[in-house]
């Protein structure tokens, strides 16, 4: 996935991620641990909580999406597929816990052969 394609004026735009995801802005929102507001609101849409949360879900599909093809097969595996060493928790759930960087060392030391 290309940041450039979800950006608009230097942000990280919802309607933008939402369309390359095939997705709902208000499913988006609930992908991020957001409320619809923050992704709906251009004021709340500039906040750091949501542009690092998007940013946070752009990081972890990219680093996967080689492993999977497209964007759309990263985005299934980011909300549903458990991740091993974290009580069965998702990627998705990891991030709306502020967990994001604990997912991006875990695909990392996959990636390294750790979990092999």
């Amino acid at each position: 996935m290309m940041i450039e394609k979800t950006l608009s004026d230097g942000l990280f735009a919802p309607k933008k991620l939402a369309e390359l995801l095939l997705t709902t802005v208000e499913e988006l929102s609930r992908s991020l641990g957001l409320g619809k507001d923050a992704i709906q609101r251009k004021d709340r849409i500039r906040s750091d909580r949501t542009q690092r949360r998007m940013r946070q879900m752009i990081e972890i599909l990219n680093k996967v999406e080689p492993r999977f093809g497209s964007p759309l097969a990263a985005y299934a595996w980011y909300r549903s597929e458990p991740l091993p060493g974290f009580d069965g928790r998702t990627a998705m759930q990891l991030v709306h816990e502020d967990k994001a960087d604990a997912v991006l060392q875990f695909i990392d030391a996959v990636d390294a052969g750790v979990y092999a």
